[in-house]
């Protein structure tokens, strides 16, 4: 019978006490031997407004030390049939942006050489370019399920094309996503033009702005999601601020009205049954964090990704 890695639990450990990895699992060297691996990105260097996003994995993991294995509303029991563990943090080059995005994008496609499902502890939203880049390569152009504030499809940002705000310009730019197969969650605030998010349903993305999830359940969205993805790999990228501020205030760019907790939930636990080759939760910035409790939201919304993952086992 196999043997799968457990999270340390709180009977065996105080909650506070152990090692400081993602639920507190056990630590590997690299993918090898790994169905899944949480992966750390420590950068901040792409924001554009309130820093500290390099210390959100940090604080994820730490606020992950509550989560238990069993999923008491899917039934979903990842760690019975899945090999789980943490692969640490990528060694980004604190100083230098674009050699960072290659670092990020040379791991990545070592990780997806063990057939290894990389599930990642952002980090601002630029860490999703190259991580795409490397899932491209592996399974070609990919579905997107961007859950967020903001598109991030900027042309440039003060004249740079890379920053957290131009991850999806340039990935549909290099062909990186499947046609058709684009959806954004969430998306709402102010804007420089009317017309800022019509680039994207140009380009055949869904855009489903927050003001259409007011008050009501996304299970039938995610129904029709599910429809439109079919087979094709999908990836997800949930960056924090699509969270309403209440529920999550530790973040670099809050908008008020985002999506409640429950409705975060309700999107990742409706993608299960997809063809989920990654995912990432991105944008928790610890300095604006002081109760934790938006790294737990991360930690969370991590955790149910993990449950929806092909070859998770379902209890009865």
């Amino acid at each position: 019978m196999a043997s799968f890695n457990q999270p340390l639990g709180g009977n065996e450990m105080p909650r506070f006490g152990g090692s400081a990895t993602m639920m507190r699992l056990p630590a590997h060297d690299s993918a090898e031997g790994l169905d899944v691996a949480f992966i750390g990105v420590p950068m901040d260097i792409a924001t554009s407004n309130r820093p500290g996003t390099r210390l959100g994995p940090r604080q994820i993991r730490d606020e992950s030390r509550m989560l238990r294995p069993y999923n008491m509303a899917t039934r979903a029991a990842p760690f019975e049939s899945l090999q789980v563990g943490d692969i640490g943090d990528v060694p980004i080059n604190t100083f230098h942006l674009p050699k960072s995005v290659e670092i990020i994008e040379k791991y990545y496609e070592d990780v997806l050489q063990h057939a290894c499902i990389p599930l990642t502890l952002g980090g601002d939203h630029l860490i999703t370019l190259p991580i795409l880049r490397a899932m491209a390569k592996k399974h070609g152009p990919v579905g997107l399920i961007h859950i967020d504030a903001h598109a991030d499809v900027n042309e440039h940002m003060f004249g740079e094309p890379l920053a957290h705000g131009t991850p999806f310009r340039r990935a549909q730019e290099e062909g990186l996503l499947a046609h058709g197969k684009v959806v954004q969650i969430g998306l709402r605030g102010t804007g420089y033009a009317a017309e800022d998010f019509d680039w994207c349903r140009q380009q055949g993305f869904r855009v489903v702005s927050a003001e259409e999830c007011w008050y009501h359940s996304l299970a039938p969205l995610m129904e029709e999601v599910r429809a439109q993805m079919g087979n094709t790999p999908v990836y997800i990228t949930f960056d924090i601020d699509g969270l309403d501020p209440s529920v999550a205030p530790g973040t670099g760019t809050v908008e008020m009205g985002g999506l409640t907790s429950t409705q975060g939930l309700e999107i990742v636990r409706g993608a299960a049954g997809l063809n989920i080759v990654g995912g990432d939760l991105v944008e928790v910035s610890p300095p604006y964090d002081p109760s934790g409790n938006t790294a737990l939201m991360g930690a969370t919304l991590l955790y149910e990704m993990l449950c929806v993952l092909p070859g998770v086992l379902q209890r009865d």
